[in-house]
């Protein structure tokens, strides 16, 4: 196994899915969730805006295309730990998928108590 510090983020995603695939399918939940908040919400959050490295319309879009890989891919993503990476974790789209996943396990909402020092140590 390579250093952690030169993996990229999809290699952290794969590895993290192979570790703890039992935390995946509620994660997956949580960001379906939060892609209908963002696209629901796109005044909102367009009005509350402060981000200065990229726009909202970027975000915007990022919710989107994580919305179309959910429903494009909805067991893969659950069961694949290289589908689940390489879907969720290539590109831009890490943006909001590494987000989406360090707000999850801040706001308590996984189950499995190792799963927030994994995410910490990967994405941390």
């Amino acid at each position: 196994m390579q250093p952690l510090k030169i993996l990229n983020n999809v290699q952290k995603a794969r590895l993290l899915h192979s570790l703890l695939s039992n935390e995946i399918p509620q994660f997956l939940g949580y960001l379906q969730e939060l892609t209908e908040t963002v696209l629901s919400d796109q005044e909102r959050i367009a009005a509350e805006w402060k981000d200065p490295m990229f726009g909202v319309g970027m975000w915007i879009e990022l919710a989107r295309d994580t919305q179309k890989v959910m429903v494009k891919y909805p067991k893969d993503l659950r069961k694949s730990a290289p589908a689940f990476a390489d879907q969720l974790f290539g590109g831009f789209m890490a943006l909001f998928t590494v987000h989406a996943l360090l707000q999850y396990t801040e706001r308590g909402k996984h189950a499995d108590p190792k799963f927030k020092p994994a995410v910490e140590l990967l994405f941390g």
